[in-house]
C-alpha cells in the first residue's frame, strides 16, 4: 500500500526513524563518539516533544537523514507494475491522456496568439500536465480546488469548456470574470474551482480556512491546494502548514517543484531537502512522487484524499517535474536556463512517457493519436476565433459585483 510510503504518523515514525538515524550518525565511521542515553522516570517530559538525553554534544543537519524517496510507478515501458488495489477504467486511462494533449495544444495557440498580440499575456503548462491531470483525477467534484496560475489542467479534467477558457484570456463580455482579472486567471463556482490571484502563496491561508471550515460542517470532502515550491519559500506557506496541523484540517496540499521559482533556481531557493522534508516538521504526512508520471501522481492523491477524508488531517505532496516552457510570456528563460538542460527535459515528457504505457497496453496508436489532435486543434481554434469576435466588457462592470450597496459617489 502506499500509504506506508507516507510519514504516516509523525509522533511514532517520523521521531523513531530520527532517532536511529542519530544514532546511526553517532557511531559512524568517521567519529569514535558513542551516545550516552540518559533515562530518568522523574525527569518531566517536555510538552510536545518526544527525545531522549545524550551527554554527547553533537549538532546534527541534512547530512544525518536520508533523502526522501520519489514513488512513481512509470520506471519503463517494460517495467510497469500497476499497485494491487490500482482501479482504472480504460476509459479513464484514455481520458487521462486526452487531457494532457488537449491542455498541451490549448498552451501553444493561447501562447502564439499572445505572440501576435491577440492576448495580453499566457502562462503555459507545457511538461507539468501529469501533475496537473493526475491529480485531479483523482479528486472528487466535491472536493474545492485553490490554485496558483498553472493548474489549467485541473479545470480541464472538471470539464470546464474551452470556449470559457478562451473568452477568459480574451477578458470578452463573456468572461465570467468581467475582464477584470489577467489572462489565465481562471475561476468557477460551480466547478468548486476558486479564482486564482496573482499575489504569490495568498491561496494557502485562505485554502486551509475553507478545510477547517469543512471540518466543522463535517462535510465528506477535503480541499486540495496546489503552489510551487518558490510559494513555498513566502511566509505565508510556513503559517498555512502550522495552521492546518495544529487544527487537522481537511487539506492536500500539492506542491509542483518544477526546479525554478521565475528565474530563480532551487538550488538558490532553499538548502534543505526539498519540500517534502518539511511535512514532518510540522506533522503533516507526506509524500515526494515524480510529478511527470500521471499514474504515480494519480495513485498518491487517490490515497492522500481517503486517508484526509477519513483522519481529518492534512496531506502534503511534493510533486517533481520541470518546467519546459517560460516562466510567463514575459519571461525568457533562456537568460537563466542552458537550452542543453531544456532539450534534456524534452525527452522525458509527461505526455510521452504516458504515451508509451498506453501503447504498450494497446490502448493507443499512432492513427489514433493524429486523428485526436487534428479534432483538438480544430476545437480549439474554432473556440478562439469565436472569443476574439465577441466585444468587450461594459465600462460599468467596473464595479458590479464589488459592493453590496454601491455608494452614492461610484453611481
Amino acid at each position: 500500500m502506499i500509504e506506508k510510503i507516507f510519514f504516516k504518523h509523525a509522533k511514532q515514525i517520523y521521531f523513531k526513524n530520527i532517532l536511529r538515524q542519530t544514532q546511526q550518525s553517532y557511531s559512524h565511521k568517521t567519529t569514535t563518539a558513542k551516545i550516552g542515553t540518559i533515562v530518568n522516570a522523574n525527569d518531566p517530559s517536555f510538552i510536545g516533544i518526544e527525545t531522549i538525553f545524550t551527554n554527547e554534544l553533537k549538532f546534527i543537519d541534512k547530512e544525518y537523514y536520508d533523502p526522501v524517496s520519489t514513488f512513481r510507478i512509470l520506471n519503463s515501458v517494460k517495467d510497469v507494475q500497476l499497485p494491487k488495489d490500482f482501479k482504472l477504467t480504460e476509459e479513464i486511462f484514455i481520458k487521462i491522456y486526452c487531457k494532457m494533449i488537449t491542455l498541451n495544444i490549448m498552451d501553444k495557440i493561447l501562447y502564439e496568439s499572445q505572440r501576435q498580440g491577440r492576448i495580453s499575456f499566457y502562462m503555459t503548462n507545457i511538461g507539468e500536465e501529469a501533475t496537473q491531470i493526475g491529480s485531479a483525477a483523482a479528486v472528487s467534484l466535491e472536493d474545492i480546488i485553490y490554485a496558483q496560475y498553472r493548474e489549467a489542467g485541473v479545470l480541464l479534467w472538471r470539464e470546464y469548456p474551452i470556449i470559457d477558457f478562451m473568452n477568459q484570456c480574451y477578458g470578452n463580455h463573456k468572461d465570467t470574470s468581467k475582464g477584470r482579472q489577467m489572462p489565465v486567471h481562471y475561476g468557477s463556482k460551480k466547478l468548486n474551482f476558486v479564482t486564482i490571484s496573482s499575489p504569490l502563496t495568498t491561496q494557502l491561508p485562505q485554502a486551509v480556512g475553507t478545510a477547517y471550515a469543512l471540518k466543522q460542517f463535517k462535510k465528506d470532502a477535503c480541499v486540495v491546494c496546489y503552489f510551487g515550491e518558490g510559494a513555498a519559500s513566502e511566509g505565508d506557506a510556513h503559517a498555512a502548514f502550522n495552521f492546518a496541523a495544529t487544527l487537522e484540517c481537511p487539506i492536500i496540499f500539492i506542491c509542483r517543484n518544477n526546479g525554478y521559482a521565475i528565474s530563480t533556481s532551487t538550488l538558490e531557493q532553499f538548502k534543505g531537502d526539498g519540500i517534502a522534508a518539511r511535512g514532518p516538521a510540522y506533522g503533516i504526512p507526506t509524500i515526494r512522487v515524480d510529478g511527470n508520471d500521471v499514474l504515480a501522481v494519480y495513485y498518491a492523491t487517490k490515497t492522500a484524499r481517503e486517508l484526509c477524508i477519513k483522519k481529518g488531517q492534512p496531506f502534503l505532496i511534493e510533486a517533481m517535474t520541470y518546467r519546459l516552457g517560460h516562466h510567463s510570456t514575459s519571461d525568457d528563460s533562456t537568460a537563466y536556463r542552458s537550452t542543453d538542460e531544456i532539450n534534456h527535459w524534452n525527452y522525458h515528457t509527461p505526455i510521452s512517457r504516458y504515451r508509451d504505457y498506453l501503447e504498450s497496453t494497446g490502448l493507443w496508436c499512432d492513427q489514433r493519436d493524429r486523428e485526436f489532435k487534428k479534432c483538438v486543434r480544430n476545437s480549439i481554434l474554432l473556440a478562439l476565433t469565436e472569443a476574439e469576435k465577441e466585444l468587450k466588457p461594459c465600462w460599468k462592470e467596473l464595479f458590479t459585483d464589488v459592493y453590496y450597496t454601491m455608494p452614492k459617489h461610484i453611481r
